[in-house]
C-alpha cells in the first residue's frame, strides 16, 4: 500500500454531527469539502466557522469547506480522480433513510468510489446499505463501508479513536486506510461487509434495551448480560446473513456494542434512559434533536429474524415498548421470563 501524496480531495455529503466530525478530523490533513443539503445552515456555518446547528462548540479548521452546492461538492473529487498519482474520496454521511435519495442524486455520474458511514437497515425494504448501494448505482463504482466505535463529539475533538473499513474492493480499502488512517485516528480493513454493516445497526437497538435497564435501576450485572446476549443476538442475525463470526468480536461488532450501550453520549442510549421514565417515542424523538437509528431499525431487524427464523429476544422486546405499546417493565419481564437455555446454543 502506497502513502498518497497530501493533501488529497475528500467531498463529505451530509452535515450531521458524524459527517461534521469526519471532516473536521481529515482535514487536517487533506482538502476536504463538507457539503449538505441546507444553504442557510451552510451558509451560517461558512461564516462562523462552526456548524453551530448539528456540532457546536467544534470550530471548523482552515483546510475545511463547506457548500450547499452539491454539484461543485461532487466535482471536487470527480476532477481530482482524473489527476495524475491523485486520490479521492467521496464520503456519504447521511442516515441510512437518506443513503438512497443522496445516491439517485449520485447516479450517472463519474464518481470515483463512494464510502458510506450509515448503521442501519433500510426501513421499507429491510436492505443493509451495501445493498442499497449496489441497487442504485450497479457494480461500476467501487463502495466501502466505514465503521465502529466512535462519537461524533470525541472524533471532533481530536481523541484516539479506531474504525473499520469493509469492502470486496481490496485497492479501495487500501485507498481509504491510506487516507483516513493516521494522527489519533486507526482504521483497520477486512472484506465483511455484512458482519461490518449487521454490528453496527443492531448495537443501536441493544443500546436502547441497555438504556432502559439503566433507567430503571436494574444494576450492572443486568446491564452487563444485556451487553453479552445482546452480542450473541447480533452474530446470530449476522451471520445467517452470511457474516463471519470472528467479525462480530471486532471493533464493527463488540466493540461499537459496548460503547453504544456504555457511553451517555449516545442517542440510542438516551432514547433507553427515556422510555424508562415512561415518556411517549413521539416525545423522546422531538426532544433528542438527531437521529436514533435503533429505533425504526428495531422495527427492521424485528421483521427481518422473524422472517428468517432468527432468536432476538431482546430486539423482539424493544420493538413491543416502541411499538406494541409495551412498558419498559413489560420488557424487563418478558425478558427474564424465558426459558433456560445452552448459552452457546
Amino acid at each position: 500500500m502506497h502513502e498518497p501524496k497530501s493533501p488529497q480531495k475528500i467531498t463529505v455529503l451530509g452535515a450531521g454531527a458524524w459527517g461534521t466530525a469526519v471532516a473536521i478530523a481529515l482535514a487536517a490533513r487533506h482538502d476536504v469539502l463538507l457539503w449538505g443539503r441546507n444553504p442557510a445552515q451552510m451558509a451560517e456555518a461558512a461564516a462562523a466557522r462552526e456548524n453551530t446547528h448539528y456540532l457546536p462548540g467544534f470550530p471548523l479548521p482552515d483546510g475545511l469547506n463547506v457548500t450547499a452546492d452539491f454539484d461543485a461538492a461532487v466535482a471536487h473529487v470527480v476532477n481530482a480522480a482524473a489527476e495524475p498519482d491523485a486520490e479521492s474520496l467521496l464520503i456519504a454521511a447521511c442516515p441510512v433513510a437518506g443513503l438512497r435519495p443522496l445516491l439517485e442524486q449520485l447516479k450517472g455520474r463519474a464518481i470515483p468510489n463512494i464510502v458510506w458511514l450509515c448503521k442501519g437497515f433500510e426501513y421499507d425494504t429491510g436492505l443493509l446499505p451495501h445493498q442499497v448501494v449496489r441497487a442504485v448505482l450497479g457494480d461500476a463504482v467501487p463502495g466501502a463501508a466505514l465503521s465502529g466505535p466512535s462519537f461524533a463529539q470525541e472524533v471532533a475533538r481530536g481523541l484516539p479513536c479506531a474504525l473499520t473499513v469493509a469492502s470486496t474492493d481490496r485497492a479501495l480499502r487500501e485507498r481509504v486506510v491510506a487516507l483516513v488512517h493516521g494522527g489519533n485516528m486507526r482504521v483497520y480493513s477486512c472484506d465483511d461487509l455484512v458482519g461490518v454493516e449487521v454490528g453496527g445497526a443492531v448495537k443501536n437497538i441493544l443500546a436502547i434495551a441497555t438504556g432502559t435497564a439503566d433507567g430503571l435501576g436494574l444494576g450492572l450485572n443486568a446491564r452487563a448480560a444485556l451487553i453479552t446476549r445482546g452480542l450473541a443476538e447480533i452474530t446470530r442475525l449476522g451471520m445467517a446473513l452470511g457474516g463471519h463470526a470472528g467479525t462480530f468480536m471486532g471493533l464493527t461488532g463488540m466493540g461499537d456494542l459496548i460503547l453504544t450501550c456504555t457511553g451517555d453520549l449516545s442517542r440510542n442510549r438516551r432514547v433507553g434512559l427515556a422510555l424508562a421514565q415512561g415518556k411517549p417515542l413521539d416525545t423522546i424523538v422531538r426532544e433528542l434533536g438527531h437521529v436514533a437509528e435503533g429505533v425504526p431499525c428495531a422495527k427492521a431487524v424485528r421483521e427481518l429474524a422473524a422472517k428468517m427464523g432468527v432468536d432476538m429476544p431482546i430486539t423482539n422486546a424493544v420493538a413491543g415498548v416502541l411499538f406494541d405499546g409495551d412498558s419498559a417493565s413489560d420488557m424487563v419481564s418478558r425478558l427474564l421470563a424465558r426459558d433456560p437455555r445452552d448459552e452457546l446454543a
